[in-house]
């Protein structure tokens, strides 16, 4: 009777090659998506010399919930109103100071665009979607002021400038002739953006 052989073995040698050209076919195929975030210049860390007072008509609080729901001036409102009430708040001019500005006058608002806080407030489960919409509206009501003054006075709009300024491959003649520009228009319409600590409700 002829003997049984054993079970015939898998030659692993080369196994240890295969898993390593796996890894490195994925590790060059991957990409990592990262997260552009927001571009905000932070003031620099420094006491004020003096207790700054500011009035209260002169803060737009803007609050978001956990269910992304706006509370605007203590009234809810919808995001597609918020622009425009930004802008309204902005522009008031109650002092009469601005002579460039377009807005009601009302003596409850802002007195004018230098003294104008918007403080955004948001909960810790707001979505960050629903958050970086809201920035983008607020950023936006300031950049068509800007835009509006950039095209009575200069005949182009503020970001188109700004972004020529900010591109690295402008020639210094032209970021030169820019710079006064873009810094005019910007101290007509600062942008004063406080975010308040956040909540949980």
């Amino acid at each position: 009777m002829p003997r049984r052989k054993g079970a015939p073995e898998v030659n692993a040698g080369s196994m240890a090659d295969i898993a390593f050209l796996l890894l490195i076919f994925f590790l060059v195929t991957t990409t990592i998506e990262t997260d552009a975030g927001l571009d905000r210049m932070l003031p620099p860390m420094e006491p004020p010399e003096e207790d700054v007072v500011i009035k209260q008509k002169n803060i737009f609080t803007v609050n978001i919930n956990k269910n992304g729901q706006l509370l605007v001036e203590d009234e809810l409102m919808q995001l597609t109103g918020l622009r425009a009430a930004a802008i309204a708040f902005l522009e008031n001019g109650a002092d009469g100071s601005c002579n460039y500005c377009k807005g009601r006058k009302d003596p409850g608002s802002s007195d004018n665009p230098s003294k104008a806080i918007i403080s955004l407030k948001n909960d810790r489960e707001t979505k960050y979607s629903t958050y970086i919409t809201v920035q983008n509206e607020l950023v936006g009501a300031y950049n068509d002021l800007r835009n509006r003054e950039a095209q009575r006075i200069f005949g182009r709009d503020f970001t188109e400038m700004e972004k020529e300024y900010l591109n690295p491959e402008t020639a210094s003649s032209i970021r030169d002739d820019l710079k006064d520009k873009v810094k005019r228009i910007q101290d007509m319409f600062p942008q004063k953006l406080s975010e308040a600590e956040t909540t949980s409700n």
